[in-house]
């Protein structure tokens, strides 16, 4: 399935034609504080990002594209699976979008390719993203010191997991 719809969203893989939007989303500072890399400063560099995100075969990705009333505001999905990873563009923060389209991929991922478990790996400072996985079940399986280097300082992990199981049991009150 290339396309996964919610009551208001859209995601989709990713288009060549998405570089100006998502380039909206990667060069803003808020949204990448807690990114594995500083805010893009070109266009040049999102095209790169992009252009990853398309060619990667689908068995070693499964990342979308997030579209709300036409607009691409982020994306949501496994870069590399099983590690589940979103990022929406600050303007869209608070509405609850990225955990509608969270709880999409992760259906998704469960259903159609039979994971037993989804892990994340988020920086400790990132409390809304940390707030956010644990509503949706994620539990913490480790913590790490000093596993990102961006722009010029050191970033820690928090590594969560998702089973399938107790995914079951929140899906059922989600619904």
């Amino acid at each position: 399935m290339s396309e996964i719809r919610t009551e208001r969203l859209l995601l989709r893989r990713a288009r060549a034609d998405d570089l100006d939007a998502i380039h909206r989303v990667l060069s803003d500072a808020r949204a990448m504080r807690y990114w594995s890399t500083t805010p893009h400063e070109d266009i040049d560099q999102t095209r790169e990002w992009l252009d990853e995100m398309i060619a990667t075969p689908e068995d070693a990705r499964d990342d979308f594209i997030v579209e709300i009333d036409g607009a691409v505001i982020g994306k949501a999905g496994c870069w590399r699976v099983p590690e589940i990873g979103f990022i929406l563009h600050p303007d869209w923060w608070g509405q609850g979008i990225a955990r509608e389209a969270l709880a999409a991929v992760i259906e998704r991922l469960f259903a159609e390719r039979g994971l037993a478990e989804i892990t994340a790996d988020v920086d400790p400072r990132n409390l809304r993203s940390l707030a956010l996985l644990e509503r949706l079940g994620f539990r913490e399986t480790g913590r790490a010191a000093r596993t990102w280097h961006v722009g010029d300082e050191w970033c820690d992990s928090i590594y969560l997991a998702l089973d399938r199981e107790e995914w079951r049991s929140i899906a059922a009150g989600i619904s």
